[in-house]
């Protein structure tokens, strides 16, 4: 399933490159369009896990580096039944996490320096089995693609808009690019918005199930969930990007008011009642 959605992503972003190309530049716009979007698919696949650990400054680890932290991953993945990611720790006082990757043969754990300070063994090693379950259940590629697309519709929708407010135009053609222009500019974005909500919020429940089940301890992910959410009220991520915010545990934007009304995550009050019915043995 994941691999068919995968598909559809990197469709839907030829589609669009090529109706924006034949918008600007006609036949010779879409055949520039359907080259740059076979070199953007080519690269999404093979280097987006690479681009996102880069966009946040990630540093691979070593058992050395991070005992603990490497001890967690290392001993939940064997349990999951997952070949060792590679393990990377974000220098940023947020506390968040997310994993990436084409596949778990090549799949990294990202986590920052303040998830490490405020929670404790327990809380932890939830956070750690709910990204690894993104990687068991093959999450991590559609949500990296996606992020890359998403990236790509708010590229062009500001494209679009530069080229209506600048673009002119003296015939009927040129007016009717600048009214499609305008509307690319205002529909990209929600189109973005979307994508991520349709992606992001299913597969958390089921990653929380999944990481209650590696550990066998549903209560350590619950209380990890509540810490997250509170502390990044309190301090948001500066450097989060909206195209790659669907990826992390909780959402890096949920201190922007505004990022609140389309949230890419579920609500944090559902995943910790359904945690809690695990706990129970309702579930």
């Amino acid at each position: 399933m994941n691999g068919f959605k995968t598909a559809i992503l990197m469709t839907a972003m030829m589609v669009l490159f090529i109706l924006v190309g034949n918008l600007i530049g006609g036949e010779t716009g879409m055949t520039f369009a359907f080259i740059f979007s076979l070199a953007l698919n080519f690269g999404s696949y093979w280097f987006s896990d690479k681009i996102v650990l880069k966009m946040y400054r990630a540093q691979e680890v070593s058992e050395k580096d991070a005992p603990q932290l490497y001890s967690i991953v290392e001993n939940l993945s064997s349990k999951a039944g997952l070949p060792m990611p590679r393990v990377y720790i974000m220098n940023n006082p947020t506390p968040n996490a997310f994993a990436t990757g084409r596949n778990p043969e090549h799949s990294a754990v990202a986590v920052t320096t303040g998830i490490m300070n405020i929670l404790n063994k327990e809380e932890l090693e939830g956070v750690i089995a709910h990204e690894l379950s993104h990687i068991k259940n093959r999450d991590i590629l559609v949500s990296t693609v996606a992020a890359t697309l998403v990236g790509t519709i708010t590229f062009i929708a500001r494209m679009a808009g530069w080229a209506a407010m600048f673009g002119g135009g003296r015939n009927e053609r040129d007016r009717d690019n600048v009214w499609g222009d305008l509307a690319l500019m205002i529909l990209a974005p929600i189109a973005a918005v979307l994508i991520q909500m349709a992606i992001s919020r299913s597969r958390e429940y089921m990653a929380d199930e999944s990481g209650a089940q590696i550990t066998g301890k549903p209560l350590g992910l619950a209380n990890a969930l509540n810490k997250l959410t509170q502390a990044n009220e309190m301090i948001p991520m500066t450097n989060a990007g909206t195209s790659s915010a669907h990826m992390f545990i909780v959402n890096p934007l949920s201190g922007k008011s505004l990022m609140k009304l389309f949230s890419t995550h579920p609500p944090l009050e559902d995943r910790i009642k359904r945690l809690n019915e695990i706990a129970a043995g309702r579930r």
